[in-house]
């Protein structure tokens, strides 16, 4: 005869306390939260920020994109990285399919500076998986979508 596990659906709530503010520590480390992940926003960008006197350097990494599905936009100090991907493999043997891999994602990161941009005099740059923003900082908020080279 094969083991039985108990599943226990909630036992993390034995952790609860209903004083602390610590739910997303609740939630770390749960299905529950890898769950919402993908049905919320898909994949999280990881990014790199750097800063100098005069810009914001960022450099993000987003491998398999083609630079039209990549989206930038700054908004003052509010920045927006967007990348969507489709892409269909398909396997045949005579007229039998044998393998079929359909796949859609989306990756999606937004981000305060700590200070205002010239979104006019940004530059972004795409190669090799890695989109790399150059962003002066200014004074007077303007939203502009950034053009990617």
């Amino acid at each position: 005869m094969t083991d039985l596990t108990l599943f226990k659906p909630f036992r993390n709530l034995s952790q609860l306390n209903p004083f602390s503010t610590d739910w997303d520590g609740f939630l770390r480390n749960t299905a529950l939260d890898n769950l919402l992940q993908h049905q919320v926003g898909g994949q999280l960008i990881p990014i790199d920020l750097t800063e100098d006197d005069k810009s914001f350097k960022v450099h993000a990494q987003i491998p398999g994109m083609k630079k039209e599905d990549i989206h930038v936009s700054i908004d003052g100090n509010q920045v927006s990285i967007r990348a969507e991907t489709k892409q269909e493999k398909e396997e045949k043997k005579g007229d039998k399919v044998v393998l079929r891999e359909c796949y859609y994602g989306s990756q999606y990161r937004s981000f305060t500076l700590p200070q205002a941009v010239d979104s006019g005099k940004t530059t972004a740059k795409y190669a090799d998986g890695v989109l790399e923003l150059i962003m002066p900082k200014s004074g007077p908020a303007t939203g502009n979508k950034i053009a990617i080279n």
